[in-house]
């Protein structure tokens, strides 16, 4: 768990040294993801599940020690429970055209929050336009915090399904999704939980959580980019049907009728992404040799930090404001735009993200078009809070 495991941090923007506050967007990778893939390329480079050969064999049981290495990390009840995917939008588009679709019908509702990244919201919305199905939500308050205290009313006995972020990548909200997850299925609700946020920065236990389904991504928890789990209960990925057919998900074919393979292969049409899964592996390693203890107690001080210091500034205002929060920080700077302060900000070495970050509605909320987000991962440093705040400060006598 050191600054110098991710080489990616050692570059230079605008000839100076590279501040990254974009983690929400994605996460560096650490010299042992880098180096998982590249063995896997330079040394096993074969297809997996399929051959009898030697390389297939070194393969496959990378490919497969991966989904045991998630497994562990969301202490998953067996890996059989994970199904690889390019990441958490595919894992919900996955529950919903499988799982959802064969229980729901005209009239039906499915819950979201006000808070949901786009890709928990728009399956929804098309489920619901292919089904006659209602998307109702449920609001948060001007903290940033969901209110719970309206769930309970919301769902009714046509409510079929509700999906939930665990914490939001535009407020930072932490929700207390073991709460919400009682209160639905104490009327027989399922669950999915997007835990693309949650997964790099808090513990995630899948089955304390008693969550349906739970989908992760891995770029943002230091793995490759389109790679990514998702979780379910057994029951459940036994009784939904297949969402790709091809090879690998079957156990038999013929014209007249196909049979299909067991759960975690029947979702796994084709040849996967063999070196994401690896490096997703390697970086779930990562993250249990670390101690994700650790990596939270390091970005909740430079949470704290930079919010303190932030406050401080003349003019600006941070938008989620909930006393949970992941290491994200969303705001705006009177008389300058979002858009010009990431550029200029650019100028200075600092990456950060502005706009609506993928959660229009949220945004929304607050009367605000846009925003900038700093989102910090432990390897950051006060240090570069520091310097941020100073470059903030220059960009806004710019503009005075």
């Amino acid at each position: 768990m050191k600054r110098t495991d991710f080489p990616c941090l050692d570059v230079k923007v605008h000839n100076k040294p590279l501040v990254y506050f974009d983690n929400a967007a994605t996460a560096q990778r650490p010299q042992s993801v880098i180096d998982a893939v590249t063995n896997y390329y330079t040394k096993t480079n074969a297809n997996v599940h399929r051959g009898v050969h030697s390389l297939s064999g070194d393969a496959t049981d990378l490919f497969e020690q991966a989904r045991i290495s998630m497994a562990k990390l969301m202490n998953s009840p067996s890996d059989k429970n994970l199904i690889f995917t390019r990441g958490s939008t595919e894992g919900i588009n996955l529950v919903a055209q499988t799982f959802v679709r064969s229980r729901i019908q005209k009239g039906d509702e499915i819950i979201v929050s006000e808070m949901e990244h786009h890709s928990n919201i728009v399956p929804w919305q098309l489920l619901c336009e292919q089904t006659g199905a209602q998307l109702k939500v449920l609001p948060f308050n001007d903290n940033g915090e969901l209110q719970i205290e309206l769930l309970d009313a919301l769902i009714t006995d046509k409510t079929k399904f509700l999906a939930v972020v665990h914490a939001s990548n535009s407020l930072g909200t932490i929700n207390p999704i073991k709460q919400i997850v009682k209160i639905a299925h104490a009327k027989n609700v399922p669950v999915l939980v997007d835990g693309a946020q949650a997964m790099p920065h808090i513990k995630v236990d899948v089955q304390n959580l008693d969550c349906d389904f739970y989908t992760v991504s891995g770029h943002k928890m230091y793995a490759p980019t389109g790679i990514g789990v998702v979780y379910g209960k057994m029951e459940h990925l036994e009784a939904m049907p297949p969402y790709h057919g091809g090879g690998e998900m079957i156990s038999h074919v013929t014209f007249e009728k196909t049979i299909y393979n067991a759960v975690p292969a029947k979702f796994e049409a084709g040849t996967p992404n063999i070196a994401g899964a690896i490096g997703l592996g390697a970086a779930a390693d990562y993250i249990l040799k670390s101690g994700i203890e650790n990596i939270h107690q390091a970005d909740t001080e430079l949470l704290n930090y930079a919010t303190e210091r932030l406050l401080a500034v003349d003019g600006l205002k941070i938008i989620g404001t909930a006393s949970h929060k992941v290491s994200v920080i969303s705001f705006t700077l009177k008389g300058v735009h979002p858009h010009d302060l990431g550029t200029i900000l650019d100028h200075y070495g600092i990456a950060i993200r502005t706009g609506h970050h993928c959660t229009m509605p949220a945004i929304k909320h607050f009367g605000v078009p846009a925003t900038a987000r700093a989102s910090f991962a432990f390897y950051n440093t006060k240090a570069e809070i520091d310097y941020f705040i100073e470059s903030l400060d220059k960009a806004r006598e710019m503009f005075v």
